[in-house]
């Protein structure tokens, strides 16, 4: 065999393996591109949260700027999608009071939404003689002077989409949902046992993604 005929069998072989290669990138382009137009087709919604009551165990705040803080919220989530189902990886409620957590974060158990599917939770949410900085405890005692004192209870979570067999990318879950919460009279709540108040809030939570 001459040099000629080895020479021309190695260019075969390139030809045959740019070929492969390139089939490999065209096929692996138009998956993409298909996935991308199924996701723009149906354009997942984020989930819609709403914070239906709040029940108050303990709100009393101690020297100096110590606030201990026992509540049971009731949230619900609810998918919007027709097609798309939504994974909750991971999903953590807590309470803030001007910014400030006030509370430890508490787990909520992982789970799998489906289309147009309404989950409910029920997470203890507390915190024991937490500090509160100086210009916060000023501000609580003042609003608990009027009677309302107004938490927010945040979710921080990790969700993914899905459609059809196809599952996104992990996204980050931001949820906030106002509480305004009337401590000075029991009138304005439900009497839970001996010591809890029970407010029904029904609050329309804001959601980013």
């Amino acid at each position: 065999m001459s040099s000629k005929d080895c020479g021309s069998h190695g260019d075969r072989r390139r030809k045959i393996f740019r070929r492969i290669f390139a089939g490999i990138l065209i096929f692996l382009l138009i998956v993409l591109i298909i996935i991308l137009l199924v996701w723009a087709i149906l354009r997942p919604s984020k989930p819609k949260f709403i914070l239906q009551d709040a029940t108050v165990y303990a709100f009393n705040v101690s020297s100096p700027n110590l606030l201990t803080s026992n509540f049971q919220v009731t949230l619900s989530s609810r998918n919007p999608n027709d097609k798309v189902g939504i994974y909750y990886d991971k999903l953590d409620v807590y309470a803030t009071y001007r910014n400030q957590q006030i509370t430890l974060r508490t787990a909520i158990p992982t789970s799998y939404q489906g289309h147009n599917e309404i989950d409910v939770w029920s997470p203890f949410v507390y915190g024991s003689a937490v500090p509160v900085s100086p210009y916060n405890s000023v501000a609580l005692s003042q609003d608990q002077a009027t009677g309302t004192v107004m938490l927010m209870i945040k979710i921080d979570g990790r969700v993914r989409f899905k459609v059809g067999t196809f599952i996104s990318a992990k996204y980050h879950l931001n949820v906030q949902c106002p509480a305004y919460i009337q401590f000075g009279s029991r009138t304005s709540g439900i009497i839970v046992g001996e010591n809890a108040i029970k407010y029904q809030l029904v609050t329309r939570c804001s959601v980013s993604l």
